[in-house]
């Protein structure tokens, strides 16, 4: 390949059975791989990740998005869809479409005995709130050149009024 095809290629290709990847584990529920791809991309509006959930495990807690929507694919295995408060069946080839608001909380659940695979496709919206009706917790974040530049984890117990503190 000549220089510029490099140059493409590491702007525009990502093999997610190659890229790096981290382990996150939070005993008892909670255990997963996964790697993020767009980061370094010429991505500007989608952002992907490869997870692989281990049997009988979560990846992360019910949440819903005010600003993103998500797209997954089972690649391999099964599991449960928690969302809206029901439970539906997933299998490899499934596409699940899950769009923002309160109107569908969400979480991907092993209920098998096999890993669970499967890519997640969204939009990076900015601003975005993120609520997890499960512990009352909100996560506000936004990013500026593709880095985190706020991020704020607090219960809707914590509100304070508008004026407090200010002069």
């Amino acid at each position: 390949m000549n220089e510029n095809a490099e140059s493409l290629s590491r702007r525009l290709i990502r093999n997610f059975n190659t890229a790096p990847t981290t382990h996150d584990v939070r005993e008892p529920l909670y255990d997963s791989i996964g790697a993020r791809l767009a980061p370094g991309t010429a991505a500007q509006k989608l952002g992907a990740s490869i997870d692989t959930v281990a049997p009988g495990k979560m990846s992360c807690p019910y949440h819903f998005h005010y600003a993103q929507e998500e797209m997954f694919i089972i690649l391999e295995g099964s599991g449960t869809l928690r969302v809206a408060g029901e439970m539906l069946p997933l299998r490899s080839g499934d596409v699940v479409f899950i769009p923002p608001g309160p109107e569908y909380p969400h979480q991907i659940v092993n209920t098998s005995d096999q890993p669970l695979k499967y890519l997640s496709v969204s939009t990076r919206e900015q601003p975005e709130v993120c609520e997890y009706p499960d512990s009352g917790k909100f996560l506000a974040m936004a990013s500026a050149g593709g880095e985190r530049v706020f991020d704020v984890v607090q219960r809707r117990s914590n509100d304070l009024d508008y004026w407090d503190g200010e002069p």
